[in-house]
């Protein structure tokens, strides 16, 4: 596994596209509409910014709500997301999804609940 990208919750992505274009010359790679948000990739060299902005009521909206802007999740790269799964499980690490499902940018993910990996939301990624 490596690091892959971290979704940051906002409120205003195109103020985060301006801001981290500018002060770290992170193009926007892709855009999509997924669900109730509109999530944006800028790229980092080694990995993502996933900008997630709600476009209606969701699980970000909710998110902002209670925490305001800021890291949303961190995600890790896999080759084999079942298996990382299932090692999750073998580590008595409680899953947000026993399976698979599909994510932004046609990828297929999977989270592991905040409260088995030290207060942070992680996602397994496969492209």
């Amino acid at each position: 596994m490596h690091f892959d990208h971290a979704g940051i919750a906002t409120d205003d992505a195109d103020a985060l596209i301006d801001l981290y274009g500018d002060l770290f010359s992170m193009p926007a790679v892709h855009e999509e509409e997924f669900g109730d948000l509109r999530v944006v990739f800028l790229d980092c060299g080694d990995g993502y910014f996933e900008l997630l902005e709600p476009i209606e009521e969701g699980t970000v909206s909710r998110y902002l709500e209670k925490n305001g802007p800021g890291i949303h999740h961190l995600a890790l790269a896999t080759d084999d997301i079942d298996a990382a799964l299932d090692n999750a499980r073998d580590h008595g690490v409680t899953l947000i999804d026993e399976e698979p499902r599909p994510g932004a940018w046609g990828h297929d993910v999977a989270f592991l609940h905040p409260k088995s990996t030290g207060g942070i939301l992680i996602e397994f990624v496969q492209h």
